[in-house]
């Protein structure tokens, strides 16, 4: 598997943030530890951002992309097409972050000459890539498209049941979890101490005392990730603690309806949203819980990292988190939408001692989802689609 060259292609990347584009972050640099040789493609949405640049080490270059809806697509789908084409000699192998319509170029250019292409589907659900093929304009062409993939790739049983359902090729279906870096070291009341220090050094809104309680979202902000309902229920924490805070961290199209409901529901300073993080290692060092409310989810990148960093975590009842977490064994799952609930659970979280679920959960991830297990496994997927064009 060493010296595999792979063009990584997602349309949305770093500042654009979400587990999607962390996860291709993620792939990129093990990928590249472990000897491959990624370069990643994505999308040029301000004009302003350089064609060029390196993140964590690896080259990124960002194809035209107008902002004009529709337009944009297109002239990016062509971009794409003529790199894949052009630059054949760059790759080995095509890897696509979801099933629209990167995929379905990546499709078209590889097929042409005969390369390999790999997918990768990226959440579940109503907001899944299969639901996406059912309602969006060209889905069920996109849809067809990439049945011709060489591979798709899976990270949850329930997007591997959706792919089944689609009738997507059996043999061409791989269940790969996601996966994440493991901390080096044991959380401890120092090193969250040290943590929100930092925080507060870079950014005064940080600022928290050492014994107050703190919770972290990290992802998009948009309304199906139940952050509308994680604010009615932080008010009711408040009302309970009012040294508490909530960070959400991310950005999103909802961002300023969220704002919206903080001054209205006068959470304004308990309530922060600093933006979005490349690393979220210090936010969760520095956290007591970890919050996903969201309606429907694939194998949430966000709550392993935070499995991963030994923080409390508290899911909404969904099947993608269940696969993760068992309730009371690794975490607290409370029914999403329900903002009662929700409240009581992290009330109860913050008065409790979760050590028993934090190390039973980072014992899961250590053993089933770590980052250097899904970057081999999917370095094996490429190696075998490459035998099979021998």
């Amino acid at each position: 598997m060493s010296g595999l060259r792979i063009a990584m292609i997602t349309r949305r990347f770093w500042p654009l943030v979400g587990g999607a584009e962390m996860v291709m972050a993620n792939l990129a640099s093990e990928f590249q530890r472990q000897g491959a040789h990624p370069i990643l493609l994505t999308a040029q949405w301000d004009p302003t951002w350089p064609r060029q640049f390196t993140h964590r080490e690896v080259e990124v270059q960002r194809l035209a992309n107008p902002e004009r809806r529709g337009w944009g697509t297109f002239v990016y789908m062509d971009a794409l097409t003529r790199w894949l084409r052009t630059n054949r000699d760059r790759y080995d192998v095509a890897f696509v972050s979801m099933l629209k319509h990167s995929a379905y170029s990546a499709v078209t250019a590889c097929r042409k000459q005969s390369q390999s292409v790999v997918l990768r589907v990226e959440g579940g659900g109503e907001t899944g890539d299969c639901n996406w093929h059912n309602v969006a304009r060209f889905g069920s062409r996109i849809r067809r498209r990439c049945k011709l993939a060489d591979a798709v790739i899976a990270p949850s049983e329930a997007t591997h049941d959706e792919l089944v359902v689609a009738q997507f090729p059996l043999n061409r279906i791989h269940h790969v979890p996601n996966g994440v870096a493991l901390a080096r070291h044991r959380r401890t009341a120092e090193t969250m101490t040290q943590a929100r220090k930092v925080l507060a050094q870079n950014n005064r809104d940080f600022t928290s005392h050492p014994d107050h309680q703190v919770s972290v979202y990290t992802g998009r902000l948009t309304r199906n990730k139940g952050l509308f309902e994680l604010l009615d229920a932080w008010r009711t924490v408040v009302q309970h603690n009012p040294h508490s805070q909530l960070w959400l961290i991310g950005e999103g199209p909802d961002r300023e309806a969220l704002y919206d409901r903080i001054r209205e529901l006068e959470l304004v300073g308990h309530v922060l949203m600093p933006g979005a993080f490349d690393d979220v290692g210090d936010l969760l060092k520095a956290a007591n819980t970890f919050i996903l409310p969201s309606y429907m989810e694939g194998l949430s990148l966000s709550v392993l990292e935070a499995m991963a960093s030994h923080v409390h975590v508290i899911a909404s009842d969904i099947a993608g988190n269940r696969q993760l977490i068992k309730d009371g064994m690794h975490g607290r799952l409370v029914p999403a939408k329900d903002p009662v609930a929700l409240a009581q659970a992290i009330i109860s979280a913050h008065g409790s001692d979760n050590s028993p679920m934090i190390e039973a959960a980072y014992a899961r991830v250590q053993q089933e989802f770590s980052l250097e297990s899904m970057a081999r496994k999917h370095l094996q997927i490429f190696e075998e689609t490459l035998r099979g064009k021998r």
